[in-house]
């Protein structure tokens, strides 16, 4: 990280000699580089779509498993298994899926009569930022699945019972006793999916350098799937070889992690004392 913040402070690709620029990087990205700032959008777009959707129905997958007796380990992995999957295996899966020639989902549609012709999924910013979205929903609500229901194993079972002697139904027991009690894995789970959604770069990435030739764009359809991540990677190693303007990029993105992070955990606290 200090090695990082060093770096940022030149203009350097890798071959020739450094030279000293100071805070110029950093001026650059805030002032000039709209793609950076267009990249921290989509990234917080992508997020709002995708993460309170992942920890909900993470939420009501554990809570309808922890209610069920047997079949409960097969359900488990069975909900598990795409948060193993490989990021490239994810990126063919749903290139094939939303491509316009031979997509299954185009098929579909037309063949009910829903659509008339074939959707440009992937040429469209918002259907491409939902797509990458749904990608992420797909991959982690197992992950989100699995803590829950650690965090519901922790719940006295005569909190239950009670509940069950005053004939709560099910909604009740949910609203009024499993998710209270599952505050602290859920803060848990929102700051950690709040620095990865930072992080996120393998499903944009993958899902645009795909088998699907008409899928291949740095960034996505008028770069609405460009994330931070990517930025950094395409301004580093990829079109460009600028080591330290990508220095101060990821330096920035640390610190954008680091608020973010700082005002989560101070809200959820300050809850607490509420």
């Amino acid at each position: 990280m200090i090695y990082s913040l060093y770096l940022s402070m030149f203009n350097w690709n890798g071959i020739t000699q450094k030279t000293f620029v100071g805070l110029g990087n950093y001026i650059r990205l805030l002032r000039s580089d709209r793609l950076f700032l267009k990249s921290i959008l989509n990234t917080i777009i992508i997020m709002v779509m995708s993460l309170p959707v992942t920890l909900f129905l993470g939420l009501i997958l554990a809570f309808c498993l922890y209610n069920i007796g047997r079949s409960r380990r097969f359900f488990q992995v069975l909900n598990f298994m795409p948060y193993f999957t490989t990021p490239v295996a994810i990126g063919f899966i749903f290139s094939y899926i939303f491509d316009w020639n031979s997509g299954i989902l185009n098929g579909v549609l037309t063949g009910l009569g829903i659509f008339k012709e074939h959707f440009f999924w992937l040429q469209s910013p918002w259907a491409s930022r939902v797509i990458v979205a749904l990608m992420i929903i797909w991959r982690n609500f197992g992950y989100c699945m699995l803590i829950y229901l650690a965090g519901m194993t922790a719940i006295s079972r005569d909190i239950y019972e009670a509940a069950r002697i005053d004939r709560a139904n099910p909604v009740q027991v949910l609203f009024c006793i499993t998710i209270p009690m599952l505050k602290p894995v859920t803060v848990f789970l929102f700051i950690t999916a709040l620095i990865g959604g930072f992080q996120m770069f393998d499903e944009p990435v993958q899902l645009f350098s795909g088998w699907s030739a008409a899928a291949r764009n740095i960034g996505g359809p008028e770069y609405s799937v460009l994330t931070i991540l990517w930025k950094f990677y395409d301004d580093a190693f990829g079109s460009s070889t600028r080591l330290g303007y990508g220095a101060a990029i990821a330096y920035s993105l640390f610190m954008i992690i680091g608020i973010f992070s700082f005002i989560s955990f101070y809200i959820s606290k300050r809850g607490d004392n509420a």
